[in-house]
């Protein structure tokens, strides 16, 4: 379970980054992110480390190359702590920055194991997604997601 002053604080930062990006404020985005990085970085390998500070920080990284290795560090957390929910999403997440990076084979691997993690999980609307883009990927499809 995530710290309880960790999850508020990178919730409310998200919420800041959001907004920052919405209203194209770079200098506040930028700003946002490095203080989410900070903290982050504060308590990695501590007791307060979880793969859901680390998998916010990906959502909001920008270079793709840079986001795919945070969430590789998110989801070596979330498997370390058996936590099937982040694996789940964390692997949702890194497959569709692999198809978007020219990654299918590597996109494939994450939704299989994001796939065999939401098996035990309630979020069916994840659980849908998984498949979704499995199903395309494995046929041949053009991936194909919904914003």
């Amino acid at each position: 379970m995530i710290n309880t002053k960790i999850y508020k604080a990178v919730y409310e930062l998200a919420e800041k980054l959001m907004k920052a990006a919405a209203k194209d404020d770079r200098a506040s985005f930028d700003a946002l992110y490095a203080e989410l990085k900070a903290l982050c970085v504060a308590n990695e390998d501590s007791e307060k480390d979880h793969p859901e500070q680390w998998e916010t920080l990906a959502d909001f990284t920008e270079a793709l190359d840079e986001a795919l290795l945070i969430y590789q560090k998110a989801l070596d957390k979330a498997v370390e702590k058996a936590s099937k929910d982040h694996i789940a999403s964390i692997g949702f997440s890194m497959a569709t920055l692999q198809v978007e990076t020219g990654q299918p084979a590597a996109a494939i691997q994450s939704l299989q194991q994001a796939k065999a993690s939401a098996q035990k999980i309630e979020d069916n609307d994840l659980k849908a997604e998984i498949d979704d883009l499995l199903n395309q990927l494995t046929q041949g499809q053009e991936p194909h997601f919904d914003q």
